[in-house]
């Protein structure tokens, strides 16, 4: 009995014995912390890094990585102030000719990396090769029309007026490939549903590659009348190139008028057209004419095609 009694008083502790005991480990492992973090150790860290050009003249279409992977050998202090990005500036890489530059080979900016890295010594570039894409800077005007294909308007009502954009042109600027790729032309679609009365809105401009082109103006206004219309039908005179031939002579259509321009509608140079045609002798196909001088007044609401043929 004894001996358990002893060994119950060993494993006694009151709190006084507790808090002796925690200071102690708690010491231990400070002292343990700063030991091994005085020792030298090789690791991997993702490094910033900025790519600098100018980028007034230059954009950055696949732009370059903001971090390189980099393998370094340094004490426990600096890798931990380094891994944890506390005052760690950016290595600075200078490109000279941004434009021309697709891939850089991780070897040959090493020695710039490592003369800056401070109290870190590197071992290696993690990555073999760096890939960017960078073009010039490039602008250009553009004119803005509205199509009317994603508007539907109440029965009995329709386009009664002009349609105004304010401001009909834009500034485009961003990479030069994908400037050259816009038309000189844009058209803006106001989209909604049975309109009853006169449209205005404020609509964006939306271009390819809409993240890397900045527009002067990105919105613009969309005005237009609506009122009462009539659903009138026609013939017009339809043209043909030389050497084809159809079985007849105009093209029938349907359009929408305002009520009072119904007797100012003057269809004396409205004309259906057929453009050449890559056809052979004897074939036929089927095409939709291209229509001009239709009056102002009215909306083309469908156009039949025409079966052509080569004799």
């Amino acid at each position: 009995m004894n001996i358990f009694h002893a060994i119950s008083n060993i494993l006694r502790f009151d709190r006084t014995n507790w808090k002796a005991l925690a200071m102690c480990f708690l010491g231990a492992g400070v002292f343990w912390i700063f030991n091994a973090l005085n020792k030298n150790y090789s690791t991997n860290l993702n490094y910033p890094v900025q790519f600098q050009f100018d980028q007034s003249h230059y954009i950055a279409v696949d732009p370059p990585p903001s971090y390189l992977t980099i393998n370094v050998q340094s004490n426990g202090w600096n890798l931990l102030r380094k891994s944890l990005g506390l005052k760690v500036a950016p290595v600075q890489i200078q490109l000279e000719r941004p434009s021309e530059t697709r891939k850089i080979v991780a070897a040959s900016i090493a020695p710039l990396v490592a003369s800056q890295l401070g109290p870190l010594t590197m071992n290696y570039i993690v990555s073999d090769s760096i890939r960017m894409k960078i073009e010039p800077r490039s602008g250009k005007s553009v004119h803005i029309t509205a199509g009317l294909s994603k508007l539907t308007f109440r029965k009995g009502m329709g386009l009664v007026g002009p349609i105004t954009i304010t401001p009909d042109t834009a500034w485009l600027e961003g990479p030069r490939s994908m400037i050259e790729e816009i038309n000189d032309t844009i058209q803006i679609q106001p989209d909604a549903s049975r309109v009853g009365k006169s449209f205005r809105e404020n609509i964006e401009l939306v271009v390819a590659n809409n993240e890397l082109i900045r527009r002067n103006p990105p919105v613009v206004e969309v005005a237009f009348g609506v009122g009462p219309v009539l659903e009138r039908s026609a013939s017009i005179f339809l043209q043909l190139p030389k050497g084809i031939f159809a079985d007849q002579d105009s093209i029938h259509l349907q359009y929408s008028v305002p009520e009072q321009e119904l007797e100012k509608l003057d269809w004396s140079i409205a004309t259906a057209s057929v453009s050449s045609v890559t056809i052979n002798r004897g074939e036929s196909i089927t095409v939709l004419p291209v229509v001009t001088g239709l009056p102002v007044q009215i909306q083309l609401k469908q156009l039949d095609s025409v079966k052509v043929r080569k004799r």
